[in-house]
């Protein structure tokens, strides 16, 4: 759990760098972006139409996880606008409140404790 922990760490250590860099060198403009590189058909395109597949499985997954509960939904939300700066995040969190039970962690407490 300890390996796993920190690659956590060090992937949202990069990812935050990596996205600072890039608001700093070219601003908040990541849809026009994004969606422009899926509207042209090529391999950009198909890299972030892949991407929003798994954004939209980690949403799932994540207020799947709060039994679809209000708070779960916004942590759905925060999962696929957050993507994996979220989820790095997240998974640290929860993996420390599960103390390290990776059964509670893939499935809430509520399910794991069935």
């Amino acid at each position: 759990m300890t390996a796993f922990r920190m690659l956590l760490v060090v992937l949202w250590v990069i990812i935050l760098g990596y996205t600072v860099t890039v608001i700093a060198n070219h601003g908040m403009g990541l849809l026009d972006v994004f969606f422009g590189d899926m509207a042209a058909m090529g391999w950009p395109g198909q890299f972030n139409l892949d991407f929003t597949s798994l954004l939209t499985l980690s949403a799932l997954w994540v207020a799947w996880r709060h039994q679809f509960s209000a708070p779960g939904l916004v942590l759905g939300l925060l999962a696929f606008f957050g993507g994996g700066l979220f989820l790095t995040a997240y998974l640290f969190i929860v993996s420390i409140q599960g103390k390290g039970d990776m059964k509670e962690v893939l499935m809430g407490k509520a399910r794991a404790a069935m």
